[in-house]
């Protein structure tokens, strides 16, 4: 595995090397038409010159195989890079089916992870080799870039909506990470570093800091803490749709639309309730707008999506413990946590 040199930052992940080749082979092609461009203008200038004042030049009509020839090889040339990269781009876009997730939320001037198991980290992300890392990202304020020089992954981090990007690192070690997109003032302090493990010293990182317990068990906390489980009651009695096993299904809608239940559609249900209606309900549910940090919203998708399974009714038992917040119960919101 090749490591990092003054044009390149070393290569950490199973997708580093194919975007490196594709990059160098893109430098040479450039290099090898500069050149061989260059010089037949040199030649044919040097070759074709008038050598008398009153000299004619030949009268040339053209040529169809000298045309055809330097309209394919581009064309085939052209092709070939179309899908090469398209190869490339695919291969990003889809995480393998099994992957380890993280939350990353990016907030001037800092990134803050959070792990599945429940720990949380600022500016600082770990990782174990060998294992297909997903980055789950959204932004509290302006648009931000998660970039992993080493990993040669990079994804827009925007408020309002779930961004993801996947990387697997291949050998241990510290790597940096950077905020790629101009966000401020202090934008060039928004940086961090990766620390890939080994899977026994990440498995140990791990037990030492799951002192909160995992996202899903904080998320069904806050679900009663904010009384959520009054209307989406597993037995299909309260006012809102029940929430188990529906994660990655499809869903009717009051607008006759369809909508897969993914992170986006969970916070987008969380903050503004009123935007798809599940066929069938009324809207009746408050937003949680201001009420719930995005650190919240996180633990809530994740305690909806651990609701699967032929046991997923045991896993709420409704309460009357009181009503869901509005604007007059503030003091329902979690604290945001930096």
């Amino acid at each position: 595995m090749r490591s990092g040199t003054v044009f390149f930052p070393e290569v950490a992940s199973t997708m580093a090397a194919r975007v490196d080749q594709l990059y160098l082979f893109l430098v040479g092609l450039t290099a090898f038409f500069t050149i061989l461009i260059f010089t037949m203008f040199v030649v044919f200038m040097v070759k074709y010159r008038r050598r008398e004042p009153n000299s004619i030049g030949a009268r040339i009509h053209g040529g169809m195989i000298l045309e055809v020839t330097w309209s394919v090889i581009p064309l085939l040339i052209v092709l070939g890079l179309f899908v090469w990269s398209a190869q490339i781009f695919f291969a990003f876009a889809r995480p393998p089916a099994e992957t380890l997730n993280v939350y990353a939320v990016g907030k001037q001037w800092m990134w803050k992870f959070q792990h599945m198991d429940g720990q949380r980290e600022i500016n600082e992300l770990h990782v174990p080799v060998g294992r297909s890392v997903k980055m789950i990202m959204t932004s509290e304020d302006v648009l931000h870039d998660l970039f992993f020089p080493a990993f040669r992954v990079k994804a827009d981090v925007i408020p309002g909506r779930y961004t993801h990007m996947w990387f697997e690192a291949t050998k241990a070690g510290t790597y940096p990470l950077y905020c790629a997109e101009y966000c401020g003032t202090k934008h060039s302090g928004m940086i961090g570093q990766v620390v890939v493990m080994e899977p026994d010293d990440y498995q140990a990182w791990l037990t030492a800091g799951a002192q909160e317990g995992s996202l899903a068990s904080a998320g069904e906390k806050l679900f009663q803490d904010l009384a959520c489980n009054t209307c989406h009651r597993p037995d299909a009695q309260g006012r809102g749709p029940v929430l188990h096993n529906i994660y990655g299904k499809t869903v009717a809608l009051q607008s006759g639309e369809n909508v897969v239940v993914d992170e986006a559609y969970i916070r987008e249900s969380i903050l503004r309730p009123a935007a798809k209606v599940s066929a069938g309900f009324q809207p009746t549910m408050p937003s949680f707008q201001g009420l719930v940090s995005e650190e919240g919203v996180m633990e809530l998708i994740e305690y909806v999506k651990s609701l699967q399974g032929p046991t997923a009714n045991q896993a709420v038992r409704p309460t009357t413990s009181g009503p869901a917040p509005n604007e007059n119960t503030p003091s329902q919101a979690p604290p945001t946590r930096n």
